[in-house]
């Protein structure tokens, strides 16, 4: 069941419910495209009509951020609960080990992804890496990436590139990837398993605040984003809320 929330059609899924789905979708070698969306992608949405594309043709949209969960409420419309994309690749990466699946890892700098590798390979097992990529490249290597991903032999592939370049080289290279059963994106979660920066306490995941705790930690580089960011997606839902009263 999917829900429209401000012109996108989120999922509304529990975590467990998703895990599910892409088990079945390995296991029935099906193919599926996962996204995630916060306050930010939301409105990055509404000028980006590349990003908008790449977001609504995934297979399962999930809300990442509370405040799109408390914002659908607010409009009259339920999610179950906070997918977060951090979340949900650890849970899929441990399904890996108990399944025997592969994963690829691409993004983020070389000695970042490389300590995701290796901390998974400890903590589970060599067996579930496919292979890894570093995150920077040029434009003339995109398409070399992908046949490298695709021919890796990996089930689930996770991308730990900022946004909108994650979403647009999924959409893009999509034809490339279709043996690949599961693609999301996964933002800065290699930095956080690497143990580059850190995760927000729950409390404050659960509260909607992991934002501020992300912001403590880099201030120069966030400031302009979340004050922004947040502001117009609050503008925006009270907008749309007005026009259904």
């Amino acid at each position: 069941m999917k829900i429209d929330f401000l012109n996108i059609p989120v999922d509304a899924l529990t975590m467990q419910e998703t895990i599910d789905k892409i088990d079945n979708a390995v296991q029935e070698n099906k193919r599926l495209q996962h996204v995630v969306i916060n306050a930010g992608k939301v409105v990055l949405m509404q000028k980006d009509d590349e990003l908008y594309n790449s977001v609504v043709s995934c297979d399962i949209i999930n809300a990442d951020g509370q405040s799109i969960v408390w914002a659908a409420r607010f409009l009259g419309k339920q999610l179950p609960e906070r997918v977060a994309g951090a979340d949900l690749m650890q849970e899929l990466v441990n399904l890996a080990y108990l399944k025997k699946y592969k994963c690829f890892f691409f993004g983020a700098k070389e000695d970042v992804v490389k300590k995701v590798v290796d901390k998974y390979s400890r903590s589970y097992s060599p067996d579930i890496i496919a292979g890894y990529r570093n995150g920077y490249y040029t434009k003339e290597e995109e398409p070399v990436i992908a046949r490298q991903i695709a021919e890796s032999g990996t089930q689930l592939l996770f991308v730990a590139i900022t946004s909108p370049k994650k979403e647009n080289f999924l959409f893009k290279y999509k034809d490339i990837l279709e043996n690949v059963n599961f693609t999301m994106g996964v933002g800065g979660t290699f930095d956080v398993i690497a143990g580059i920066t850190k995760r927000a306490p729950l409390w404050m995941q659960k509260t909607g605040m992991e934002w501020f705790y992300r912001f403590l930690q880099e201030p120069r580089r966030m400031w302009k984003r979340y004050l922004t960011g947040n502001s117009k997606f609050i503008w925006m839902v009270i907008k749309e809320r007005i026009s259904h009263i």
